[in-house]
């Protein structure tokens, strides 16, 4: 389900606040679909590395036509399951998944020790974590968009 265009400014607020750290690890957006999302945000960041990860044929393939199309190369897409991915090099994950999806990603981040700096996630919550920030976007939904800084996170784990 594509984030609206007021969820995707939240996003993009908080990408926006994660910059002043000027961490060089990539931008990776955790399910990118159609690529409503990653393909702005590398549009936005030609400077940054950004990453998706799709594993419906059909989404991923549009998204991939879209990066050629607009000749992204800072842009990588995967027809990957991002669970099995390394997230490791990446200093900001985005999201839009559901609850059970973002415990697995929860429980991803405390296995493995990445350098992963921020989340941000549309809709819903990392289990266990407490976010820094929270935008209530006024959209049909009343969407609310989380940003997590980990390393502060998982210090309270």
């Amino acid at each position: 389900m594509p984030s609206s265009n007021k969820a995707y400014l939240a996003m993009m607020q908080f990408i926006d606040e994660t910059e002043i750290e000027k961490k060089s690890g990539p931008i990776i957006d955790l399910g990118s679909g159609w690529g409503n999302i990653v393909i702005r945000i590398a549009k936005r960041y030609p400077q940054r590395k950004i990453v998706g990860y799709e594993l419906s044929y059909l989404p991923w393939l549009t998204s991939t036509l879209i990066k050629r199309l607009f000749r992204l190369k800072n842009l990588t897409l995967h027809r990957q399951d991002f669970y099995q991915a390394d997230l490791s090099s990446a200093s900001v994950l985005v999201c839009y998944l559901f609850p059970e999806a973002m415990e697995k990603i929860s429980n991803k981040l405390q296995r493995e020790q990445s350098n992963v700096n921020f989340i941000i996630s549309n809709n819903f919550a990392l289990p266990l974590w407490k976010p820094i920030k929270t935008i209530q976007v006024n959209d049909f939904y009343k969407s609310p968009v989380y940003l997590y800084k980990i390393a502060r996170a998982r210090a309270r784990l």
